[in-house]
């Protein structure tokens, strides 16, 4: 049976009940009683008689006793009703909203028409479909940020490979012809010294790749902690000015007193050492690299042939490296940039990265 007829049913035996025993208790009240009246002899006028004076009283309460039995019951078939209903409505409404909420449909909500139990209740319910639908939400965009890593680390495993297959195959054709004797390579004092070179490209490479694929991961991840920035940047521009110095290039830092920040300073300055070590790399002679800050903002500046629009598209992606910096041993191995892409995006750092036009040359901002 629904809790509405129970109710109802329920509530109305109990008030019919009531209704009887108040009934009964006013007829056994009420039951007929003979009353004596008497004078004594004694007085000059003797009267002995007796009169039923309650049995009056009986058949008017007897008279009315139907039509009150009918009107109780009456009231007792309305108030159960409307108590009935007062109690099963708002429950039959939350459980036609907890359907609705079963089958995942947004923007659904339980009435809360009173502040009693199933007030509470309804407010309950409402908290915790909103909580869950908070979590399923969190969980979808970790399973796709899961989804995108994963892709990324398929592409970037393929990316690798193919790079390492190159200087791999080159070395191993270099020394099978030294091995054979075939021509020019009989020199060995020559081309031992270039397969050394290229162990040793493969040997940073390798380096690189296993670093990259640790960035971002939660076994890297590091805990923020209260830094100056003024003084973390001085301390990561220091080895790139001795190289720039020794390049002939001007290296301008400009620094204010202090810059306190919350941030994980390890990954923050691998991903700054990235930079400044592109920076340094493809600047000419003569030219200037800068580091300053811009209120909240760091900017790298350094004087270049700024990259194309179209490249600027790729330039983050592994292994990528522009048409005019294609020789490894100038353009590094493409690495740098993709690190620094993933460490920003670990740390929910944004950054921009475009051509200056005066001076000519490209700025990366790091937007704090």
């Amino acid at each position: 049976m629904k809790i509405f007829p129970k109710t109802f049913l329920y509530t109305l035996g109990l008030m019919l009940f009531i209704v009887g025993i108040a009934h009964l208790l006013l007829y056994l009240f009420t039951k007929p009683e003979w009353l004596v009246i008497s004078v004594s002899p004694h007085d000059e006028l003797t009267l002995n008689t007796s009169l039923n004076v309650a049995n009056y009283v009986t058949q008017a309460v007897l008279k009315a006793l139907p039509l009150s039995l009918i009107c109780c019951v009456v009231i007792s078939i309305a108030c159960s009703f409307v108590f009935s209903r007062k109690i099963t409505v708002p429950i039959k409404q939350i459980g036609a909203v907890t359907q609705q909420m079963a089958r995942m449909e947004r923007d659904v909500a339980c009435k809360i028409s009173s502040k009693d139990e199933i007030g509470i209740l309804a407010v309950n319910i409402n908290h915790l479909y909103q909580n869950l639908l908070s979590a399923i939400e969190s969980l979808e965009i970790e399973k796709q940020r899961v989804s995108e890593l994963e892709r990324s680390k398929v592409d970037f495993l393929r990316a690798a490979s193919h790079e390492l297959k190159t200087p791999v195959t080159a070395l191993n054709a270099t020394l099978e012809n030294m091995i054979l004797g075939v021509g020019k390579y009989k020199d060995y004092d020559t081309y031992l010294p270039e397969c050394r070179e290229m162990t040793g490209r493969l040997a940073d490479m390798i380096h690189d790749i296993l670093e990259t694929s640790k960035a971002g991961m939660p076994t890297e991840n590091e805990e923020a902690a209260e830094v100056d920035l003024s003084e973390l940047l001085s301390s990561l521009c220091e080895p790139y000015m001795l190289t720039a110095r020794a390049k002939g290039i001007i290296f301008r830092l400009e620094l204010p007193d202090c810059f306190e920040t919350v941030l994980p300073p390890q990954l923050f300055g691998k991903a700054v050492s990235n930079i400044l070590a592109n920076a340094v790399a493809y600047t000419e002679p003569r030219k200037t690299v800068s580091v300053y800050f811009d209120g909240r903002d760091i900017l790298i500046e350094n004087e270049c042939v700024p990259i194309p629009r179209e490249a600027l598209r790729h330039i983050f992606e592994p292994f990528f490296r522009p048409d005019f910096a294609r020789e490894r041993d100038k353009g590094g191995n493409g690495l740098g940039l993709y690190i620094v892409d993933t460490l920003l995006k670990t740390m929910n750092i944004s950054y921009s990265f475009c051509p200056m036009e005066e001076p000519q040359g490209m700025k990366f901002t790091i937007h704090l």
